[in-house]
Order: structure tokens, then C-alpha cells, then sequence
């Protein structure tokens, strides 16, 4: 690890260079560029996901920790621009290069003129809100440089009106990772219906009103068979369980049973215990890595939890609004 303090962005431009150099092979090969934008006290989380996740994508992880603002915060803010940034090649990232950057004062709204000169040439970027996402996202310029976006509404104080929020400013290539965790609800309940021949009438999902999750299996099971789905209160308080009414009379269930195993019942059928496992933060992130395109199934079950309409169709570049946090409302 290499350690620069009160640096520029082009002293860590060439550092990086240098330390690739003498990595060799071990920076080569790179899938992507991952940039980051968390708060501080989080870097450690995004450094133990982002070294799960090169396992299967080695990537260029840029992170940047942006600290409070002059004439924003002046209880706390630091009066001096200052950049520190730290270079990790190789090492205990493993398949990964590494820049943390903590950007001091002013220059923390202007983090993308030291980012952009970071990323690797010729490799996708996606840009991950490890925190509440921007309002917009045109807002920072380092989501309208991504070809993907990948937020994380279950870090917000209100995940519902989060979710809510994503509808409105979706564009195709944005995802979410409370998404990502659906996949083996997904899995288990199409499974379920792949030696089912009575097709569902009704549903009801078992989650507390808030909780994202229960909202994005509600929108995905409307938008993949156009029934009615009923939303029940969770005794777990988050996502617990599904019920399917068939049409030949009978239903089928999958509730978790809080042991990282879920309960499928059939009529008719013997019940069945199936893994229903929740997965670390940086497997679930290597899993959406795994696409860089737009999420079409994404952005249907949003617009059905959300009552939007026509998300898919919606362009999928965005142009940089410039918002200084120490306006009071953004200009038209």
C-alpha cells in the first residue's frame, strides 16, 4: 500500500502507474472500472465487498469518501481542499488496484476531475452508492460518466420513498441492490411454477410495508403474470413469505424459515426445505456485475411496485446537473 497525504491528482495519477508497473501481472486484465462513492466511516464494507467481488471481476476500484463542505457544514468543515488518497495493487484486494480517496473542502464537489483521469481505458465504469443515493442522479457527475449505476435504497432512512424516488429518476442501467437479493426468491418461486400447470390467479407477499424488498417480488410477480398481489404485514418485519392462489383451486407457498432455508408448499405435494441463504455484501455486488447492460427485468418490476410506467423506454444518458449543496434549491 502506498500512502499519499495532501496530494494532487496528478501525483496519484502517476503513482498508480508506478505501482502497476511494478505489479506486473497482477494488475493485468482488468473488467471494469467500480467507482465508489461512500462515507468514511463505510470504506473498511466497500474493500471487504469489492475483494470478494474481483474474484470474478478484477476491477479497477476507485473509492471516494467526500468530506463535509465549506459554507455547507461550517461547524465541521475543513477550510483546506485537501485530497489523501491511498494505492493498493494486488495485495489484500486480490485480483483488484485500488485508489481510496478522501476528498477534503470544495474539491468533494468536484471529485470526478480526480476520478476521470483514474479509469482504466476501454472497460465499462459502474459507479455504486454505498449509502442513500443522490436525489438525482444527473447530480454527480460520477454516475452520469457510468454506463451502469447500482444504488442501495435499504441504506436510506425511508427505503419506501427511496424506491419511489428511483422510479422517477430511472434511466436504463440503473439497478438496485435490494434487486440482487431477490434472485433466490426469484429462483424458488419460478422453479416452483416450472412443474406447476395450473397458472396463478392471486398473491399475496408476506413483508412490513417498508421493506424494498416485499415491493420489488410484488412488482416482479405483477409485471411476469398480470395478477393482482396483495401486500401482508411481515411478523419478521421484512420479507417472509409468498402465497399463490392456482386457478385449479389449489395454492403454493415459500416463506422463509429464518435459518437460510425457506418451506415450499404444493397441494398435493409433499412440502420441500430449499436454501434460501443471504448472501454477503460483496457476493451480492459480484452478481450484478455480472451484466452491464440495462436490467429490463429490473426496471419492470420497479415500475409495477411503483405504478410508473414505460421505465424501459426512457433514455439511457444522462446530462450533468450542477448542484452546489450550499444552494438552498437547485436553479432551473
Amino acid at each position: 500500500m502506498l500512502a499519499l497525504w495532501d496530494t494532487t491528482g496528478n501525483e496519484v495519477v502517476r503513482k498508480l502507474a508506478s505501482e502497476r508497473r511494478n505489479a506486473g501481472g497482477v494488475a493485468s486484465g482488468l473488467a471494469l472500472n467500480l467507482v465508489v462513492v461512500v462515507d468514511e466511516g463505510r470504506v473498511r464494507q466497500v474493500e471487504d465487498a469489492a475483494t470478494i467481488a474481483a474474484a470474478s471481476h478484477p476491477c479497477r476500484l476507485l473509492v471516494v469518501s467526500r468530506g463535509p463542505v465549506a459554507g455547507v457544514d461550517t461547524a465541521t468543515a475543513v477550510a483546506k481542499d485537501r485530497l489523501d488518497a491511498e494505492i493498493v495493487v494486488g495485495g489484500r484486494l486480490g485480483p483488484c488496484e485500488a485508489v481510496i480517496m478522501r476528498m477534503h473542502g470544495r474539491l468533494a464537489l468536484h471529485s470526478e476531475s480526480v476520478v476521470m483521469p483514474l479509469l482504466a481505458p476501454d472497460v465499462p465504469v459502474v459507479t455504486w452508492w454505498h449509502g442513500c443515493p443522490p436525489e438525482h442522479i444527473a447530480y454527480d457527475p460520477l454516475g452520469v460518466v457510468a454506463e451502469r449505476r447500482v444504488t442501495d435504497i435499504a441504506q436510506c432512512p425511508d427505503p419506501a420513498a427511496a424506491l419511489r424516488q428511483r422510479a422517477v429518476d430511472y434511466a436504463p442501467g440503473d439497478t438496485d441492490l435490494s434487486w440482487t437479493r431477490l434472485t433466490g426468491w426469484r429462483s424458488l418461486i419460478a422453479g416452483a411454477f416450472d412443474t406447476e400447470l395450473a397458472p396463478a390467479v392471486s398473491a399475496r407477499v408476506h413483508a412490513s410495508p417498508g421493506d424494498p424488498l416485499g415491493a420489488l417480488l410484488r412488482g416482479w410477480i405483477i409485471a411476469r403474470t398480470q395478477i393482482a398481489v396483495e401486500t401482508a404485514d411481515s411478523a419478521q418485519g421484512n420479507l417472509s413469505g409468498v402465497d399463490f392462489t392456482l386457478a385449479d383451486g389449489g395454492s403454493l407457498s415459500l416463506h422463509s424459515t429464518g435459518d437460510g432455508m425457506a418451506l415450499l408448499r404444493k397441494s398435493g405435494v409433499r412440502d420441500q426445505v430449499l436454501p434460501l441463504v443471504e448472501r454477503r455484501l460483496g457476493e451480492v455486488l459480484a452478481e450484478e456485475l455480472q451484466r452491464l447492460d440495462a436490467d429490463q427485468p429490473y426496471a419492470a418490476a420497479l415500475a409495477a411496485a411503483t405504478g410508473s410506467a414505460e421505465l424501459g423506454e426512457r433514455a439511457g444518458v444522462r446530462t450533468h446537473i450542477w448542484q452546489d449543496p450550499a444552494w438552498e434549491t437547485v436553479p432551473a
